[in-house]
């Protein structure tokens, strides 16, 4: 396997690799890497779909990509998903996967179009004193002091990040930022969390640091994620005869380790609450998804309090099985060991007539019930005791959801402490009772918001205890490599297996890893697409420094004859236009 950019690689179609008919496939789990794995293994590596076999311990496919309706509920979202236009592995599955809203079209063309007729954009990123504008203003204000720590970690090796807190490289300075504002509340990102991730994150995204304050670099779906990604994918595996074996839990995973050579043996599992399992050989291919963070997801009600689940985890617990048999399995504890650290909890809000949307429509400055963007991504409430916000993307989010609703997507990153309107932490509260926190923050007089939670909207809280696992404090080899030196027949997918090409908490990582997976087993004579540049592009790197900069121009020192003559030197070159495209070179 191997990597490239271009169309040469994009565009080429790989030869049936030796053997693949004689080879079956085995997924543990459901989720997107698992199915983008299982479509690689059909569209790229020829395998016949009859052959590939799916298992999963729920009875619906997806993993975190959800949306679902709950009868006695409400409408459910667990979390959302921002994409970008070089989600390189993504868009080259989803050009081959047939959209079930558009005829003639594959879902990239879809989400294409509906980008192009519709972008994204945020009018209010940020509220303040219930409602009112933050005055944000799409600035950064990074001091002196914390532009230089931006840098130093942006320079850094990865080893010099490796187990650190983003509060032991970033000062109090960086952290009073509206940088970290917007940071922490789009990416969910803590003070406790990786300084490596962090770091990662800056390499890969620094193409889009103009589009953090309004969210112009993101791009979302037409409904949620399960409707609009997980759906049409999961039908055209099944088209593909691909088997599905729901409420069937893997529990264990044999290896023979000899010497070098690794090899997995047998699945262990439970279906139906039986004992059974499958005997693997060299040519029968094992993906396994280790690590959750949704596991142990408890929903509660309007009425009803989510819950702590602290208890077993299945995924965690098969994980922890599989790497107590050889080092280069990972160290699942490193991430799922720390539930006060990795928790959050978000809440599904639906509105039930006209008064609340009145709300939502001063705050994003757009008709709600328009069917275009909304409020174009979260609105933090920047003064919130739990560090609250919210979403509306576009309406309807659910096929079912009738035309007079609104389904919002709220999330705190502080759920332990007491709410500014309702007096109890976030991880106590009922539906209800984060519906009257949220109304509060948008302006509702007080003496109505009781009303208005109780008899204009339901809400289903949702606690998730390993929810940021992957941003935990971590080192080289803490993950495993998504094919481990030696492996012969298996290998890890997901957001806890390692490629170092890539960052986590993203779709685009759940299908590389998938494609990077099903490639170096079946041995595909085409690149895995290259993580898009930016990182080493000058332009990028300039741009994203003016922005930083909120537009101030560089500073030359010294004498002002001396710097007006190096000025006039530097203009007359490429390196001059391209500081003056990027607003860095001080005019005069």
């Amino acid at each position: 396997m191997y990597y490239a950019s271009g169309n040469y690689e994009a565009f080429a179609r790989p030869r049936k690799p030796a053997g693949v008919d004689d080879k079956t496939a085995w997924f543990v789990g459901a989720g997107l890497a698992s199915m983008a794995g299982a479509a690689f293994l059909i569209r790229d590596g020829r395998m016949p779909g009859h052959r590939i076999t799916v298992l999963e311990r729920l009875r619906l496919p997806g993993g975190a990509l959800d949306g679902i309706k709950e009868p006695k509920k409400g409408f459910v979202i667990r979390g959302g998903r921002e994409m970008e236009n070089h989600f390189e592995c993504l868009w080259d599955l989803y050009r081959s996967i047939p959209s079930i809203e558009v005829e003639d079209a594959s879902v990239l063309d879809e989400f294409y179009w509906l980008d192009k007729d519709d972008p994204n954009v945020s009018l209010r990123r940020a509220t303040v004193d219930r409602g009112q504008d933050a005055r944000t203003d799409g600035l950064f204000t990074l001091t002196d002091r914390a532009q230089k720590d931006l840098v130093r970690v942006f320079l850094a090796t990865r080893e010099d990040m490796a187990d650190k807190r983003i509060d032991e490289v970033f000062s109090a300075e960086f952290l009073a930022s509206n940088f970290w504002l917007y940071w922490r509340t789009m990416f969910a990102f803590e003070e406790w969390h990786s300084a490596l991730e962090m770091k990662l994150y800056l390499h890969r995204f620094i193409h889009h640091i103009g589009g953090l304050p309004d969210f112009s670099a993101l791009k979302f779906t037409k409904y949620n994620q399960y409707e609009s990604l997980v759906l049409p994918l999961y039908r055209w595996l099944l088209d593909q005869g691909v088997a599905f074996r729901f409420d069937t839990e893997v529990t264990d995973v044999d290896f023979t380790l000899d010497g070098g050579r690794k090899q997995a043996t047998r699945v262990h599992w439970t279906s139906g609450g039986a004992p059974g399992g499958v005997d693997l050989g060299p040519d029968d291919l094992l993906f396994m998804t280790i690590g959750s963070l949704v596991e142990n997801s408890d929903e509660g009600d309007h009425h009803t309090a989510a819950k702590l689940n602290t208890g077993p985890a299945p995924a965690w617990d098969l994980w922890r099985r599989i790497a107590a048999k050889d080092p280069a399995f990972g160290h699942p504890d490193v991430f799922g060991g720390h539930i006060p650290q990795t928790k959050w909890e978000s809440a599904t809000v639906t509105t039930l007539d006209e008064r609340i949307p009145e709300y939502i429509r001063k705050i994003c400055g757009r008709d709600p019930f328009s069917g275009r963007v909304v409020t174009g991504g979260i609105v933090t409430v920047k003064d919130s005791n739990w560090l609250l916000s919210w979403t509306v993307n576009r309406q309807p989010h659910f096929k079912q959801q009738p035309k007079d609703q609104i389904v919002v997507w709220v999330y705190s990153l502080f759920v332990d402490r007491p709410g500014d309107f309702v007096a109890k932490p976030m991880q106590e509260c009922t539906g209800e009772e984060i519906t009257q926190e949220w109304l509060y923050h948008l302006g509702v007089p007080e003496h109505e918001i009781p009303e208005l939670a109780a008899n204009a909207a339901r809400c289903v809280p949702v606690m998730m205890p390993y929810v940021t696992s992957f941003f935990m404090p971590r080192k080289a080899g803490d993950r495993p490599d998504v094919v481990p030196e030696g492996s012969v027949n298996f290998a890890f997918i997901g957001q806890f297996a390692e490629t170092t090409r890539d960052c986590i908490f993203t779709t685009e990582y759940s299908v590389r890893t998938g494609m990077e997976a099903a490639y170096r087993l079946l041995g595909v004579e085409r690149a895995v697409p290259e993580v898009f540049g930016s990182t080493y592009d000058v332009r990028a790197l300039l741009a994203a420094m003016s922005r930083l900069r909120d537009g101030e121009a560089l500073h030359l020192p010294g004498p002002e004859a001396l710097r007006r003559r190096l000025l006039k030197r530097i203009d007359a070159t490429e390196i001059g236009q391209l500081l003056a495209e990027s607003g860095l070179l001080q005019e005069g």
